[in-house]
């Protein structure tokens, strides 16, 4: 993982903590999960507060996701809010995390300027056995404290606040007053910096947990449906009258519900010419193949003239695969006719050519179920998938990882933004970028 880590690919825009006031206060934070104190004077966290390096001392990545679920999180600074999350066992980690800074921004940035933030996102259950246990989590509270015991004070000083103006004769009782006195010392003004988060509790919508290899949840109205492996406990079995479940292979039912659910951008010439998107994943595919026949091909110099002579001295693999020559007729239609007719095709690979409806708001999840339909395109599986990613990444050969880097790092690292916008109608996006 040494190229990645170069590359900023992974553990990439952490932000540093070296000065010894914000050390302390997470250790504090640490002891106040039950944990060790760290013994590293610098590290770098993401939004969550989650840092690698003490991961590693603790010989555990799970410290603030305990039995991956009501993960735990350390603010120490408002700008936590612009940073990804690293680990997680949700895809909406991010977004709540979002949600939560957002909504509470006035405590957060009052909090922070003396003390750290800390606490869990609790959800229904403590650990998860079946679907059944990630299908009872319907929202989450956010349970906050403070290394210092900041809010604690501040909410004492709130009570002698009341009490000083609502009972008569208060303001004779001295120690009272000297206590007050001594809390606003350590709190600052209340009145002007409200130290108590306005919300803590918020809606757990639509996301991938990492359990049982992987499951898909989508919420529509009352109706919710799962896609996943079928030997996962419970599946078909928990609340059949209210979820539908779609096994993982079941890919014209996967579809078909994508599809109804207007969660698809179908393929139009409209969007598909200007996007990219299928040249892309023919050079994407073109590029697997070549690394499947030769692990050691050095594809430094593979532009497009350099694949396109691989593919005539290949033409008898590229066809038996038949990807590429599918992405190209589609390109050919579309360009001819504005759209193609998707039902002429094989269920698995109407995925090649469609996207996440841009505008709806499970498009990142449902890019990430459709990168792992075609996880040839690494680069959408590291855009939307990154877990899958890093587990397919593993088992590339040396010379293929180095391209994949180089790749990633020349198109989607130059400009996410701008990139993300133009393959996939997606641009600035919290929570996910």
């Amino acid at each position: 993982m040494n190229r990645l880590l170069e590359a900023e690919l992974i553990y990439g825009r952490l932000l540093d903590i070296s000065e010894p006031h914000l050390v302390e206060r997470y250790n504090k934070a640490l002891e106040g999960f039950g944990l060790p104190r760290t013994k590293l004077t610098q590290f770098g966290i993401d939004m969550t507060g989650f840092a690698p390096e003490i991961a590693d001392e603790l010989g555990d990545r799970d410290y603030l996701d305990p039995n991956r679920v009501n993960r735990r999180f350390i603010i120490l600074t408002p700008d936590q809010a612009e940073l990804p999350v690293v680990h997680t066992s949700f895809s909406n980690t991010a977004a709540l995390m979002h949600e939560f800074f957002d909504a509470n921004a006035r405590a957060i940035n009052a909090v922070t300027i003396r003390d750290a933030l800390y606490g869990e996102i609790e959800d229904s259950v403590s650990v998860v056995d079946d679907i059944d246990d990630l299908l009872s989590i319907n929202e989450v509270r956010f349970r906050v404290l403070s290394a210092d015991d900041l809010l604690d004070k501040a909410a004492e000083l709130r009570t002698l606040v009341d009490r000083l103006k609502t009972v008569p004769n208060a303001w004779t009782d001295d120690a009272m007053l000297e206590r007050m006195v001594e809390l606003a010392r350590q709190t600052g003004d209340i009145r002007q910096n409200p130290l108590v988060p306005d919300q803590l509790v918020f809606r757990h919508e639509a996301f991938w947990a990492n359990h049982f290899g992987g499951v898909f949840v989508f919420l529509d109205g009352r109706q919710t449906t799962v896609i996943c492996d079928p030997s996962v406990p419970d599946f078909r079995r928990s609340r059949p009258w209210q979820v539908s479940y779609i096994a993982l292979d079941d890919h014209q039912r996967i579809f078909e519900f994508l599809a109804a659910t207007k969660r698809l951008e179908l393929p139009r010439a409209s969007w598909v010419e200007a996007s990219g998107l299928l040249q892309h994943r023919a050079e994407m595919v073109i590029t697997s193949l070549i690394n499947r026949v030769d692990p050691r091909a050095d594809l430094a110099k593979a532009d497009r003239i350099w694949l396109q002579t691989w593919i005539h001295r290949n033409a008898a693999l590229v066809a038996e695969d038949g990807v590429y020559p599918l992405l190209q007729e589609a390109m050919r239609v579309i360009a001819a006719s504005g759209e193609i007719r998707l039902n002429d095709l094989a269920p698995r690979n109407r995925f090649l050519l469609v996207r996440a409806a841009p505008a709806h708001p499970d498009r990142w999840l449902v890019n990430q179920l459709i990168s792992q339909m075609t996880p040839f395109d690494f680069v959408s599986r590291f855009v939307f998938d990154k877990q899958g990613f890093y587990k397919s990444y593993g088992t590339l050969s040396e010379k293929f990882r180095e391209y994949v880097v180089e790749t990633l790092t020349r198109t989607y690292l130059k400009d996410k933004p701008a990139f993300r916008q133009r393959l996939y109608g997606i641009g600035e996006d919290k929570g996910n970028a």
